[in-house]
């Protein structure tokens, strides 16, 4: 059976730890989980509301009007300019088509899909369900001849790690030497910090990364981060038009298709700029108070260039830190969520509530003395 491939959901390992953790006086501060805590923001609630009457089936490649917004912020946004509505197709979040695209692309037993070294779990699930190999390798030139699909992360979970023009060229170029497909998981590229803070992060359709053509290209963006839209399940796929053509027959006979509400409010939530700018600032803030006391406390930071994590570690192994996070009440991931490279590091989410972030910064500054005593 398929789901004999599949490991427990990782989440599930971390239940007795949370439960240590509320047993804390003060009751747990939740930082493990990358979920949206903030309003969405108004002007995206009154288009799903103005939206609402929807008696028929929606578009399943997307209406003209969300095409041309994702086409208007892939220039304006993401420095790509150029691309064409057929190009675009929404999808139920991203974690749907990342989970499901090595099987639409007919991938099995003895072909390869490649991930990085710290990887967001779906990769490997879209592996395991069509019974192709997962290899974890940052190196394009270590990626095998048999390689049928190359991930790529950037902005990366959990560690924040950003992809430079020539390094996501690099990749390009090796993907196309296999005829691979690489996909590019994009869906932090709103949230740099550090020397990103004020720089557009590179997609893989910028044309000095792809050379102008889109083929054999494919960029995966979600919502959810920037526009507090988790719930909406709002993301959408962009890449060379044959492909997409493709993936849209295949999932209008699945049924998968965005909801036409949704894709209404896409469009004006990729058409605002000022929520996504005051949503950044309010990571920030929360950003600057835990990394403050996370790195007194005396973790050492790894990347965490972009994103909505700290991916940090005290050179010891994960789950002691885990558990010693629980010890104060703190719920952070274990590295190994994330594959074998992750072994010592721990990944705290900056996307609890101010009060929250601020509990969890104090306790971290309160344990100081007991740690070094």
């Amino acid at each position: 059976m398929v789901f004999d491939r599949l490991p427990e959901y990782p989440w599930e390992q971390l239940k007795p730890f949370a439960a240590k953790a509320a047993l804390h006086p003060g009751g747990a501060v939740d930082l493990s989980v990358g979920s949206p805590v903030d309003p969405t923001p108004s002007i995206i609630q009154d288009a799903l509301n103005a939206s609402s009457n929807a008696p028929g089936y929606p578009s399943t490649g997307g209406s003209p009007e969300f095409k041309a917004a994702v086409v208007e912020w892939f220039e304006r946004r993401r420095g790509v300019p150029g691309l064409k509505p057929e190009q675009v197709m929404p999808t139920i979040g991203s974690k749907e088509l990342i989970s499901w695209l090595p099987l639409l692309m007919g991938l099995g037993p003895g072909d390869v899909v490649v991930q990085p070294k710290v990887a967001y779990t779906a990769y490997v699930v879209g592996a395991a369900l069509c019974g192709a190999e997962i290899i974890s390798e940052d190196d394009p030139a270590k990626w095998p001849g048999n390689a049928k699909l190359i991930w790529i992360n950037s902005p990366g979970n959990p560690d924040g790690r950003v992809l430079d023009v020539a390094e996501m060229k690099a990749a390009v170029d090796r993907a196309r030497e296999l005829g691979a497909l690489i996909a590019s998981d994009e869906c932090y590229a709103e949230l740099g910090w550090n020397e990103w803070s004020e720089k557009l992060i590179p997609s893989v359709l910028d044309p000095r990364v792809c050379g102008g053509s889109h083929e054999g290209v494919l960029a995966v963006y979600s919502l959810s981060k920037q526009s507090n839209m988790a719930g909406y399940r709002a993301a959408f796929a962009v890449g060379e038009a044959s492909l997409i053509k493709g993936l849209v027959n295949l999932r209008m006979h699945s049924g998968l298709n965005t909801p036409g509400p949704v894709q209404r409010a896409m469009v004006v939530a990729l058409g605002d700029e000022d929520h996504v700018a005051a949503e950044k600032e309010i990571y920030r803030e929360r950003r600057d108070i835990l990394l403050a006391a996370v790195r007194d406390y005396g973790f050492e930071l790894s990347d965490s260039d972009a994103g909505l994590y700290l991916w940090a570690t005290l050179h010891e192994d994960c789950w002691q830190t885990v558990d010693r996070m629980a010890e104060l009440g703190i719920v952070v991931v274990p590295g190994t969520f994330y594959g074998e490279h992750s072994t010592e590091h721990v990944r705290f989410s900056i996307t609890a509530t101010d009060d929250k972030i601020a509990e969890g910064a104090r306790r971290l500054r309160d344990a100081i003395g007991f740690k070094n005593a």
